[in-house]
Order: structure tokens, then C-alpha cells, then sequence
């Protein structure tokens, strides 16, 4: 009996050690990752407010189903394209997609992370390299997320998306003076500029050069923009419909055709003297698409840039879409 008596304190004890281990809180970034990641059922659904869930079940929608659906789709589109997705809960990086393939990598970090009480604001930053190099030229994305504590779950309760440029790094400088060479005869030499004409040559390759770096952050902008399209609506996918991804000022709330991650002018296709446009959006939920952006007129720029749902940015010397999408190099 003594022994059957200690065996139960133990097993009583062991027990409570268990117990508690198992009592540890979820953090507000453990839950981002559950929300976006799991494939278990009913777990995205879990992550939004109360008052959004019944808004969707009074809509009719089987939200839970039909987001997983759309991220399993994603995930399941990288796997097969070669892609390596890792996630982490703790330190610098959240997300990290690699194409050992085209040597390419897309990384999510963790910028700033705000606890305060039973509110998390997380702000996170992507980046997109190849060979080791950023292809970001000079634009910095961010999409901040705040999570609030409900009912003992962290929830969804906010996003934001902003865009910015800062005119004076490298690789800015570096893609806006890309094209300011001077110009190479068919023998081989430099044709000399001189007289009154050599200021609007130069002014004309600034201009060009300028609309070709403000066209490669368009289509960055689109790639990070179908990122949180995809987050916010995942049963539909990616959209091929830029006037989805746009609706900023209009007054009215966001929804699948009305997103507000774009500015007016990225959203009607003309911006810049380039001509930006979708396609590729294949299936429901469309886990593919493909960016272009094409020079207005000869004036307006001399290459075409283009990308998809990888975040790599190719470019065609030929400036039209279609050699851009079937043989365009990677943007050095």
C-alpha cells in the first residue's frame, strides 16, 4: 500500500508538471503563423474577431474552409515549383521562401514587435534577393499587423500596407542610372554628344532612367500587394484585376474588388510612362499570376520588367511583355 501511495502522489505530480508546460500562452506571432500556415481546419477562422466571424456567417460563407483552401493552394504551388518555405516563431525572420533553382530568396522579418497588455502590434518587412543580391531597388514594404487578445485568443483585429522609396540608396541610384551610358556606334565607339543637343540627351536618359526605376517599384509594389490580396482573400487567390488591389479614397470599405493596398494611379495601368497590367490567373483559388510593365511609347523607357507570385524581378531589353515573361533575365 505505501508504495501504491507514493506511485499515485507521482503520478499526481507528474501530472501538474505536464499540465503546465502544456498551459504555456500562445504568443501573438505563434498565432500570425498558425492563422497563415496550418492545415488544420477551422484554424484561420479561429484568428479573426468574433464580430468578423459573424459577419461571415451571416454572409453565408464558409470563411475557414475556404481560406485554408487558398493558403494549402499557395504553399502546395511553391512545393511544386521547387520552393522551400520555412517559418520561425522566435528571432529576425518569420517567413523564408528559397528557389535554390534560380538562386532566388523571399524573406518576411520581424521589424518591431509591441506588446502591450492584451495588444501586439508586429511590423514586418519584405525582402527579395538573387545570387545574394537585393531586388528591391530602394523600395521598403511593410505590412503591420496588430493582434488583440479575445476571449484568451490572439486575433487578427488590424492590417496596413505601406510603400516607400528612399531616393538616396544604392540600388535606387544604381537602377535610375542603369541606362545614362553613352551611346555605342556599330564599330564599337562612343558617338560623341556636342553642341546644344547633349543637355536634352542627358535630360532625355535621366527620364528614362527615372521611369524605369519608378516602373521596377510598381511591379514590386504589385507583387506585395497580391501578397496581402491573398492574405485577405484567400478563397479567391491571386487577382489578375488591378483595380482589386486599388479603391484608396474612395470612402468605402474594403472588400475583394476594392482592396486599397494600390494608389489610383497603379490601379488604372498608366503610371510613370509605363503600362502595367495581370494575367496567369489560373483556377479558384488562383495560387499563380504574372506582372508586367511595358514602356508607354519609345520615349517613355527602353526595357520591359516583369515578375509573379516567386517576387523575382526579370527584365526584356525587347520592352514588350511577352519576351519579358518567356525569356527575361533576372534584374542585376
Amino acid at each position: 500500500m505505501p508504495g501504491t501511495k507514493t506511485l499515485l502522489i507521482f503520478s499526481l505530480l507528474f501530472g501538474s508538471v505536464c499540465a503546465s508546460a502544456q498551459a504555456t500562452p500562445q504568443t501573438a506571432r505563434q498565432a500570425l503563423l498558425e492563422m497563415f500556415f496550418s492545415k488544420t481546419p477551422g484554424t484561420f477562422e479561429k484568428h479573426l474577431p468574433q464580430a468578423t466571424r459573424a459577419a461571415l456567417r451571416k454572409a453565408g460563407t464558409n470563411s475557414g474552409a475556404s481560406m485554408l483552401t487558398g493558403f494549402s493552394a499557395l504553399t502546395s504551388q511553391l512545393s511544386a515549383r521547387g520552393q522551400q518555405l520555412q517559418t520561425s516563431e522566435a528571432g529576425p525572420t518569420l517567413m523564408l521562401i528559397e528557389d535554390p533553382q534560380a538562386h532566388s530568396k523571399f524573406e518576411i522579418t520581424v521589424e518591431r514587435d509591441d506588446l502591450r497588455g492584451d495588444e501586439d502590434e508586429i511590423e514586418l518587412a519584405f525582402h527579395g534577393s538573387q545570387d545574394g543580391e537585393n531586388k528591391t531597388a530602394g523600395a521598403k514594404f511593410r505590412l503591420t499587423v496588430i493582434m488583440k487578445q479575445e476571449l484568451g485568443t490572439w486575433r487578427l483585429n488590424d492590417i496596413s500596407v505601406t510603400v516607400g522609396v528612399s531616393l538616396s540608396d544604392p540600388a535606387f541610384l544604381k537602377a535610375m542610372t542603369t541606362n545614362m551610358k553613352p551611346a555605342i556606334t556599330s564599330v564599337g565607339t562612343a558617338t560623341p554628344v556636342s553642341g546644344s543637343s547633349a543637355p536634352a540627351m542627358n535630360l532625355t536618359a535621366a527620364s528614362i532612367a527615372a521611369n524605369e526605376a519608378a516602373a521596377v517599384a510598381g511591379v514590386r509594389t504589385l507583387n506585395t500587394a497580391e501578397i496581402a490580396y491573398v492574405a485577405s482573400f484567400p478563397g479567391h487567390g491571386f487577382t489578375c484585376t488591378l483595380s482589386d488591389l486599388g479603391g484608396m479614397g474612395s470612402g468605402n470599405g474594403v472588400s475583394e474588388h476594392q482592396a486599397m493596398l494600390i494608389d489610383p494611379r497603379l490601379a488604372s495601368g498608366r503610371k510613370n510612362g509605363y503600362v502595367f497590367a495581370l494575367s496567369g490567373c489560373n483556377g479558384t483559388p488562383a495560387s499563380r499570376y504574372s506582372v508586367t510593365a511595358v514602356p508607354a511609347d519609345p520615349s517613355s523607357g527602353t526595357r520591359a520588367f516583369c515578375s509573379d507570385e516567386s517576387a523575382v524581378l526579370r527584365f526584356s531589353s525587347a520592352g514588350d511583355a511577352d519576351s519579358c515573361l518567356a525569356m527575361g533575365k533576372p534584374l542585376q
